[in-house]
């Protein structure tokens, strides 16, 4: 039964088909070159880079801590602290561009003195080649502490961060928490 089908695939000019068109033959018999066909693949669908920059927590920003009635680094007057856990980011690489998505994970914790239902955060994201700033932008995080919890996690994703993609260039994200905007 299977020869039959085979042999009815083969023989689509007789039950009702025409001759192959002129063009038909000419991409039947059309062959590219490993060259052709690597040009226009990377020009055809952008690709996950495989040399993402890396993504750093500024020094000093890895944390902020709020104290009340002025008495900063008294421990018995701290009210919130919050901490970055973790950095991401992933890239993809078109049209001259590595477009980055990037985000943090972290948590915020109430201290001794901290009664907080809501706290705001300034989360800032930076991209910097060779030192000179080409992305920064600050976020308003809100995160909300549900009673009797004293701590919630925090998400914050940035997407499609655009960077003219330059080979040899050293670009470097940065997140952290923006010093003294805390709220």
């Amino acid at each position: 039964v299977s020869g039959l089908m085979l042999s009815a695939c083969s023989m689509g000019g007789m039950f009702g088909g025409s001759t192959p068109s002129a063009q038909t033959q000419q991409l039947a018999t059309a062959t590219a070159s490993p060259a052709q066909i690597a040009a226009e693949g990377a020009a055809a669908l952008p690709a996950i880079a495989t040399e993402c920059p890396p993504i750093k927590v500024r020094p000093g920003a890895e944390a902020v801590f709020y104290y009340g009635n002025g008495k900063v680094g008294s421990p018995g007057d701290l009210q919130y602290q919050a901490v970055i856990d973790k950095q991401s980011r992933n890239c993809v690489v078109s049209n001259g561009l590595i477009t980055v998505k990037m985000g943090v994970v972290g948590r915020l914790m109430l201290g001794p003195a901290g009664n907080q239902t809501s706290v705001t955060l300034p989360v800032r994201f930076a991209v910097d080649r060779d030192t000179t700033p080409v992305f920064s932008e600050l976020y308003q995080l809100p995160v909300t502490i549900a009673p009797p919890s004293q701590a919630s996690d925090f998400v914050k994703v940035v997407e499609n961060v655009q960077i003219p993609c330059v080979t040899g260039d050293d670009i470097t994200i940065w997140v952290g928490f923006d010093s003294g905007k805390e709220s």
